[in-house]
């Protein structure tokens, strides 16, 4: 028997079906992948399907028991570093092979539990909280599959996973509250129930929309701080995290030209659209000095809300990132 054969056929597959995900669930960042090198591309398609995969445990389960058990049972097994499961074990031969830390993946679940609780926002501060355990996260573990290990680049790849996931808020409102979930601030709209957010009154709907725009405002910070720190990364996966940025920020522009009108069918960047977003970012490269200066230093501002929160264990570091 060929167990090289085997193996390597095995891994194939995962590769495969690793891009069958990255290709359905996630396409701007499918788009972006092309221009990384393949050696990080295909680092970058299995993390995605590791992330996504985790939170599919949360969105997808038959119950909020069965999905609860389903994220310890991932905790677990990472904790262990082996599992029987083919994603959970290529995610952590992924893990092993770049050098992440089990606590940020940790974390990731930490925030998907979340999504099973009672989802009502109190502040912009709990928010912040929240986006960078399940997207700050990924930015980190980013850096390591991109063969990044300067310190100061991780701040910023913090900054740029919560920039989308402030953007990814702002896209789904709607299909969030029909999952019971209001991940707008309390401080913000009120505390509303999520049903009151599909069914508003006109002024209500107004509100709902100033907050959205408040909202892609401090996205657009958080995606500026990102993309000062793309000198850190190699040459061609600047390249390949600029697009992919600029991509995904372009759902809040289009959000934004249609007055955050968040009930009016969900926000879709368009073929065209991705190319010509890309096309304007690439070209601008070699006047942009963030894509080739390291910043002087990142405004710590930013990391505030959860830098010194006990419930984000893994974000201490970041103050000590510089």
């Amino acid at each position: 028997m060929n167990t090289s054969f085997e193996f390597s056929a095995a891994a194939a597959d995962m590769t495969d079906s690793a891009d069958r995900v990255l290709a359905e669930k996630g396409r701007s960042f499918y788009w972006a992948r092309h221009l990384l090198g393949p050696v990080h591309a295909a680092r970058a398609t299995r993390l995605y399907r590791l992330c996504r995969y985790i939170d599919d445990l949360a969105d997808e389960g038959s119950s909020i028991a069965l999905a609860r058990q389903a994220l310890m049972d991932a905790a677990v097994s990472i904790r262990a570093g082996h599992s029987s499961n083919p994603i959970l074990h290529d995610g952590l031969a992924l893990m092993h092979e770049c050098g992440i830390d089990a606590d940020i993946l940790l974390e990731l679940i930490a925030g998907v539990q979340s999504d099973l609780e009672s989802v009502r926002m109190p502040d912009l501060d709990s928010l912040l909280r929240y986006c960078y355990q399940v997207a700050g996260t990924v930015g980190l573990m980013m850096c390591k599959v991109l063969d990044t290990d300067d310190r100061a680049a991780f701040a910023h790849a913090v900054d740029l996973g919560i920039a989308m996931q402030l953007t990814n808020i702002c896209r789904d409102i709607a299909a969030d509250a029909d999952v019971d979930r209001r991940y707008l601030p309390a401080t913000m709209v009120g505390d509303l129930a999520p049903a009151q957010l599909l069914n508003p009154t006109n002024h209500l709907r107004a509100h709902v929309q100033d907050c959205i725009g408040m909202l892609l405002d401090c996205a657009d910070t958080y995606y500026q701080s990102g993309e000062l720190g793309l000198s850190y990364l190699p040459l061609r996966g600047r390249g390949g995290i600029l697009v992919a940025a600029r991509v995904y920020r372009a759902i809040g522009w289009q959000l934004r030209a249609r007055k955050q009108a968040y009930l009016n069918g969900r926000v879709v960047v368009s073929a065209w659209r991705k190319a010509a977003v890309t096309s304007q970012a690439l070209v601008a490269i070699p006047f942009s000095r963030f894509f080739w200066q390291h910043p002087v230093q990142h405004d710590d501002c930013l990391h505030e809300a959860f830098t010194h929160f006990p419930a984000s264990s893994t974000a201490s570091f970041l103050c000590h990132a510089e």
